[in-house]
């Protein structure tokens, strides 16, 4: 008996530690990557990508503000990352 609790402890052990191991959710492909140029919607150039977040979502400094760009609005053409925002439209967000 000693045995068999002891081989069932071990078990739930291992499938704890295979779990912990496996991520929780599948990643995003991103458009964004970190450093590359983001363009608004009329090719301006608003700046570097600064962090990527768990979403996709873009974060980039403008006027030494820390702004998030949703992945929902990213795209990426020829390399080049593009909102379909415009500067006003990045900047209101907060």
């Amino acid at each position: 008996m000693k045995r068999l609790c002891s081989i069932a402890l071990m078990c739930a052990f291992a499938s704890v530690s295979v779990a912990q191991d496996l991520p929780s959710a599948a990643p995003m492909s991103s458009v964004a990557v970190k450093g590359a140029m983001v363009l608004a919607a009329n090719g301006a150039r608003l700046g570097p990508v600064y962090r990527v977040g768990a979403d996709g979502s873009a974060q980039i400094i403008i006027d030494g503000k820390l702004l998030t760009v949703p992945a929902s609005t990213l795209s990426q053409a020829n390399g080049k990352v593009t909102t379909s925002l415009t500067k006003s439209e990045v900047l209101a967000l907060h």
